[in-house]
């Protein structure tokens, strides 16, 4: 297999906008996997059973769709699967990273949005009931996109969609080599120690005594702090880096099974397909239709 570039966009927006908003009806998807350093708020309606592809994740999509991608190095894109030659409506809105200030970030009226662009850096796909309800915010604002107030338009549909409890992060953060600012240093001692060792056989009770804590009081922390246990932790982590080996290198399967530390072929398989929803060379084949040489 060639290892090819991800094609990296030049966009529209200038220095001197705010933002830009791109709207479009079209019968299909023709844009490859990409990457942009501006912020992506992108729309989708009448594209059921395409392929949504962010970093590691990939799901086919339903008839809404709504993503927020706030990481100049992570992959996005769309592939049409199975889907009829029917009109699909896209809004795409980009705009710079530096938007909102951190000093403006750090206020208390601003910390949904804050914590919504730092789970942008691995992508967030919206749910549907938060979709309909910026829907016809998003449509109003392809015509009123050069006033200050689309400005003020734009920032209410943002927080609108910080509020999603519904919300979902799709890629690991393994695969964007991204650490989570939320994260206390005591989970970043874990992480730190486990990605200096996934490779190999790594235990609860090694974990638990290397932060000095029981077993149980480990456990219970893990899935706190987490929302994961220990083992489905560690096998994303080791998910991640292998999904990017996948992406980027000619390694063979087998290769990266062993070096991500799964201690089988097979097993790897399986936990692959019921995380990801496809095999690793199902992965890789899919990525690789995406890819562009620059």
């Amino acid at each position: 297999m060639e290892v090819t570039e991800i094609y990296r966009e030049i966009t529209p927006l200038s220095s001197e906008d705010c933002f830009v908003i791109i709207d479009r009806t079209k019968t299909k998807f023709t844009y490859p996997v990409h990457v942009h350093p501006e912020y992506e708020l992108n729309f989708m309606e009448n594209a059921k059973g395409a392929r949504r592809i962010i970093g590691d994740s990939t799901e086919i999509i339903d008839d809404l769709e709504l993503c927020l991608i706030g990481n100049g190095n992570l992959e996005h894109g769309w592939v049409d699967l199975d889907h009829p030659d029917s009109p699909l409506h896209e809004i795409t809105i980009q705009f710079h990273s530096d938007l909102f200030l951190q000093s403006l970030l750090n206020k208390k009226q601003f910390q949904s949005l804050s914590i919504m662009f730092e789970n942008a850096k691995k992508g967030i796909v919206f749910s549907r009931e938060v979709i309909l309800k910026v829907k016809d915010k998003l449509n109003s604002l392809t015509t009123n996109k050069s006033s200050f107030n689309s400005v003020i338009e734009l920032i209410m549909i943002l927080h609108e969609l910080s509020l999603d409890e519904n919300a979902r992060t799709l890629c690991n953060s393994t695969f964007t080599n991204e650490k989570d600012s939320s994260e206390s240093r005591r989970i970043q001692k874990v992480v730190n120690y486990l990605q200096a060792n996934y490779q190999k056989e790594v235990h609860l009770h090694e974990m638990a005594d290397y932060i000095g804590m029981s077993e149980v009081s480990f456990s219970r922390f893990m899935k706190k702090r987490t929302g994961k246990n220990f083992v489905e932790y560690l096998n994303d982590l080791r998910l991640g880096i292998a999904s990017r080996l996948l992406v980027n290198s000619n390694k063979s399967v087998a290769e990266i099974t062993y070096e991500c530390g799964f201690n089988n072929l097979s097993n790897f398989n399986r936990i692959f397909k019921k995380r990801k929803g496809s095999t690793p060379k199902e992965f890789r084949e899919n990525y690789a239709k995406m890819r562009k040489l620059i």
